[in-house]
C-alpha cells in the first residue's frame, strides 16, 4: 500500500506556485476556488455556523490554501482540494480523452459511456449519484453503492473492505481525496477496473501509480455559468451548461504521453525563469531574484513529473532517440525528458 500521505504530497507539489486566490465560494453542493484558473470540489454537506477564516481567503497565496488538502477538518480539506484543482488547471494540460455530451442526465454521463463494459459485471460505485438507482434498474446493472450516509439500498462505507476486492469495476468519487478515504479505496480496488470521477478529480498522470485506470473529470465549458450555479446552490445543474465530463484512459502508454507533454511545458517554464534570473543578476541586482519562489515551485513540479515518468518507463520502457537514459533528479537513474 502507498504511504497514506503520498497523494497529498504530490497534489501540493503540483499545485504550488506564487498565484494568489481571486475568489472562493462554498456552495450548497460545490466549492469553488479561482486563481488563474478555476478549481472545484464537492462541499462537505456538514452544517456549520462558524468558519474562522471566512472573508479572509481572497488575496492569499494559492499554495497556502492548497496545503489544507492534508487537513481533516472537512471545510479546510474541501477548500484545499478546490485550490489544488485551480493550481493544476492553470497548467492547461489535459490528457487526451473524450468529452461526453451531457444528454438528459449529465451527471450520469460517465456511467452511460461505460455501459457496454459494465453490463453483466460486478460494479461498485463509491458515492451516491442522483438518479443512479433508476439508471441501474433500467439497464439491469449488477451495481452496489457505498455511501458515508447510506440511503435505501446503499451499503455503508465500511463495507468497502468486503465488497471492493470482489468487484470487476469500481467508480470512485474523487471526494474520497479530501475526505481521506482515497488511499485505502484505491488499494482495495487494484484488482478491478477503476475510474476516479467527478468535478473534484485532479488531472494528474501520477494517479496511474495508485491503480486508477481512467480519470473522469470535467472540462469547464462556461466559467460564468459555473460561478453562478455554485453560488446559487446548484448541484447536478452544473452539468447543464457549465461543465462537461471528460474521460481519459490512464494506461501506461497514455500516461507516458501525457507526462511527456507536461514535462516539456514545465521544462520550458523553468528555462524562461532561469533566463529571467540570469538577466536580473546581469543587471547588477544583489537582491534575491523576485521570482525565485516560482522557480522553486517549478523545479518541485518537474521533479514530480520526472519521477512519474521514470516509474512508468521502468514498468514498460520504450526507445526513442529524443530521450536520454541519464537520471535528471539527484543521482536517480532512468530516462529524463529534460536537462
Amino acid at each position: 500500500m502507498s504511504p497514506p500521505y503520498e497523494i497529498y504530497d504530490l497534489l501540493q507539489d503540483y499545485a504550488g506556485g506564487t498565484d494568489t486566490v481571486g475568489a472562493v465560494a462554498i456552495g450548497l453542493v460545490w466549492t469553488y476556488c479561482e486563481a488563474d484558473a478555476i478549481g472545484l470540489a464537492m462541499s462537505p454537506g456538514i452544517p456549520t455556523r462558524t468558519l474562522p477564516w471566512a472573508g479572509s481567503l481572497g488575496g492569499r497565496p494559492l499554495a497556502d490554501l492548497a496545503s489544507w488538502v492534508r487537513e481533516f477538518d472537512p471545510y479546510q480539506a474541501t477548500l484545499g482540494m478546490a485550490a489544488v484543482n485551480a493550481g493544476i488547471n492553470r497548467l492547461g494540460l489535459l490528457p487526451d480523452g473524450l468529452c461526453l455530451e451531457p444528454g438528459a442526465n449529465g451527471n450520469l454521463a460517465v456511467f452511460e459511456h461505460f455501459l457496454p463494459q459494465i453490463r453483466g459485471k460486478k460494479t461498485v460505485v463509491i458515492g451516491r449519484y442522483p438518479g443512479l438507482d433508476r439508471y441501474a434498474a433500467a439497464h439491469d446493472l449488477d451495481l452496489t453503492v457505498l455511501e458515508r450516509q447510506p440511503g435505501e439500498g446503499d451499503l455503508p462505507d465500511a463495507a468497502c473492505e468486503y465488497v471492493l476486492p470482489r468487484a470487476d469495476w469500481v467508480f470512485i468519487t474523487a471526494t474520497s481525496i479530501p475526505n481521506k478515504t482515497f488511499p485505502r479505496l484505491a488499494e482495495l480496488s487494484r484488482d478491478a477496473v477503476s475510474v476516479l470521477m467527478g468535478p473534484t478529480t485532479p488531472w494528474l498522470p501520477d494517479l496511474y501509480h495508485f491503480g486508477i485506470d481512467y480519470l473522469a473529470g470535467v472540462d469547464i465549458a462556461d466559467a460564468e455559468a459555473l460561478r453562478r450555479t455554485v453560488c446559487e446552490g446548484g448541484g447536478v445543474r452544473l452539468f447543464d451548461t457549465a461543465v462537461r465530463y471528460r474521460v481519459a484512459p490512464l494506461s501506461i502508454e497514455a500516461g507516458k504521453q501525457w507526462a511527456r507533454r507536461m514535462i516539456a511545458r514545465t521544462a520550458q517554464e523553468r528555462e524562461n525563469l532561469k533566463q529571467a534570473m540570469d538577466a536580473w543578476y546581469a543587471q547588477g541586482n544583489v537582491r534575491r531574484f523576485p521570482q525565485y519562489s516560482s522557480l522553486e515551485f517549478v523545479n518541485q513540479r518537474l521533479s514530480r513529473l520526472d519521477t512519474c515518468f521514470k516509474r512508468m518507463w521502468d514498468e514498460k520502457p520504450d526507445e526513442h532517440p529524443l530521450f536520454s537514459r541519464a537520471g535528471a533528479v539527484g543521482d536517480k537513474q532512468g530516462p529524463s525528458l529534460y536537462d
